[in-house]
């Protein structure tokens, strides 16, 4: 069963985990089954920083380390049994900026990544051999090999500006409204190697509950990507990031509210719409309005256990075969 997933982010990287685990115990599709699931994750990296001279991969970090055993539960990001002393070193020499906190233990992973680069690797390579320590169980490709940033447009008149999208999530943890969020760069990027033959040959693709505007969407934006979304025959079955009018986690009301849009699943559905067959909304949302060419489906989205996670995952996957039977054959 070759499944393909687009995600980013804390929400996509924990729903990624109860898929693989609950196909894992699945007689069916898991290792010992006779349809064992192959699951290729396609992340978001607009999100990626330089700091300190190190490369800074957030959203492929966050998948890796969850998926490998090795993030920090309570957070959602960075490495568990953390230290911070090279972060308070720097802080004491003046270096700038402070408002991003790499770990210790993280840093390794930066240095590594960083190396290769400097040394001609692509990213998508880069990110295999970091996989080969963490053993994720899925296989991890970054959405592009080449170089995008996601900027927001702060401000107004004379103060009106241009900041990464890092420091208006962390530094300033989105409550400055933006006018604008644009990937820099994404015009010219092309399709890390296999993820387009990931879309065309899937036979289940999944939208994660991730942030719609700056972890699916700049993924989408790749040039070649929406085209195999919209011609792919595997079913898209996506699963709502958005609970009433509130995000399930994360600031995604402040970045489509940058896009001048409402916090809503209907909302996000519509941003989907060309390419979404199946659409998860929470029990409240059921009452929510999709296009007639998607099916609706109300499902506790709350991933507030490994069971409640496992079950999600499982639902959006199930939807996809109820939409597309014949793969379950």
């Amino acid at each position: 069963m070759r499944i393909t997933a687009l995600a980013g982010g804390v929400g996509g990287a924990r729903f990624l985990r109860g898929l693989r685990d609950d196909l894992a115990a699945d007689p069916t599709y898991g290792p010992q089954g006779p349809d064992p699931a192959e699951i290729t994750v396609v992340v978001n990296t607009a999100d990626d920083i330089t700091l300190f001279g190190l490369r800074v991969c957030p959203d492929l970090d966050s998948v890796m380390y969850t998926l490998g055993g090795g993030i920090d539960e309570d957070r959602g990001w960075g490495r568990g049994s953390e230290s911070f002393v090279v972060k308070e070193e720097l802080a004491a020499y003046g270096a700038e900026p402070q408002w991003f906190g790499l770990g210790d233990r993280d840093l390794a992973t930066h240095i590594v990544r960083t190396r290769m680069l400097d040394q001609g690797y692509p990213l998508s390579a880069v990110t295999e051999a970091l996989c080969s320590r963490w053993q994720p169980g899925v296989r991890l490709l970054p959405m592009s090999d080449d170089r995008v940033e996601t900027h927001v447009t702060i401000g107004s008149g004379e103060d009106r500006r241009a900041v990464h999208f890092q420091e208006w999530w962390v530094r300033l943890r989105a409550a400055e409204p933006a006018s604008a969020i644009a990937p820099v760069g994404i015009e010219d990027a092309r399709p890390a190697p296999g993820v387009l033959e990931a879309i065309e040959r899937a036979q289940v693709i999944l939208l994660p509950p991730s942030n719609p505007v700056v972890s699916i969407g700049p993924v989408v934006a790749v040039p070649g990507v929406r085209d195999a979304l919209l011609g792919a025959p595997a079913p898209v079955v996506g699963v709502s990031p958005i609970i009433g009018t509130a995000p399930v986690h994360g600031m995604a009301d402040a970045c489509l509210a940058a896009l001048g849009l409402p916090t809503s699943a209907e909302v996000v559905a519509r941003l989907y719409e060309p390419f979404l067959d199946g659409w998860l909304v929470a029990e409240q949302d059921a009452g929510t309005v999709v296009a007639p060419s998607i099916t609706l489906r109300a499902r506790p989205l709350l991933m507030s256990s490994a069971e409640a996670t496992r079950a999600l995952a499982r639902a959006a996957f199930d939807l996809a075969l109820e939409l597309a039977p014949e793969v379950a054959t």
